[in-house]
């Protein structure tokens, strides 16, 4: 019998940083990443839930199948958590939220809880934000994902909600996919911009229902409406405009 030579190939990786590795993406299933993202998601869930007394409104309007958009105003690092909160323990590893490359994605601790933690998807705001979307579209294709956007591109200073950016709206003209509008009452006084520590705010987490824009075709004048639209959505979430409607 002929032994065949022996060949040996290196890791993809061996010649990667520990930044590199963990933002690689898409990811590969990983069972220690997969377990080490549950248990953690039940320790935050229940930190939620006692510190912050998380309350999750509308859950009845997320879809139960295909893949779909969530969108929120954005003014705090819990907002993701209470988000990701509200979907069941078997979706987070095909809930993808969008977060900045050029804050998540450069140091070892952001990368860790960006990538183990949250599953984020490194989205380049600034140099090629044309192949995020591209991603965003990959993601979206795949079966049963979900995709979590701030559509403002960076937390508010003041908690109020900001303009929303047209990427969004060029993201989802065109495309048969549901769109979620989310809004966050709280997590801006538990933990706003600059803030180190969680304070015991009570956050309420309200959920939309459905929009949908495969009617629209792409363009600018589809993206600015898509904008206002889904500003408008998430603007009637809050406490605050049921105040300035009475």
């Amino acid at each position: 019998m002929t032994l065949e030579p022996w060949h040996y190939d290196k890791a993809e990786d061996l010649d990667q940083t520990m930044v590199e590795r963990l933002g690689e993406f898409p990811r590969r299933p990983d069972i220690l990443v997969y377990g080490t993202r549950m248990l953690t998601a039940l320790m935050i869930r229940g930190w939620l839930r006692t510190y912050n007394r998380l309350k999750i409104s509308g859950r009845e309007h997320l879809p139960r199948e295909g893949s779909y958009v969530l969108v929120a105003n954005h003014a705090s690092h819990l907002d993701t958590l209470s988000i990701l909160s509200a979907l069941p323990l078997g979706k987070l590893h095909h809930v993808f939220p969008a977060a900045a490359k050029d804050f998540f994605f450069v140091s070892v601790p952001r990368v860790a809880v960006a990538a183990l933690v949250v599953n984020a998807l490194p989205f380049d705001r600034k140099a090629n934000a044309r192949q995020s979307l591209g991603l965003c579209r990959e993601i979206l294709a795949g079966e049963g994902n979900v995709l979590l956007l701030f559509p403002e591109g960076t937390r508010s200073m003041t908690g109020e909600l900001g303009e929303f950016k047209p990427g969004i709206g060029l993201l989802l003209a065109g495309m048969d996919c549901p769109v979620v509008p989310c809004h966050l009452d709280g997590a801006f006084e538990s933990l706003p911009k600059g803030g180190r520590f969680p304070r015991p705010r009570k956050i309420h987490l309200k959920i939309g229902e459905p929009l949908n824009y495969k009617d629209l075709k792409r363009g600018k004048k589809s993206a600015l409406r898509i904008c206002e639209e889904l500003h408008e959505a998430v603007s009637r979430l809050a406490p605050s405009y049921s105040s300035r409607s009475a």
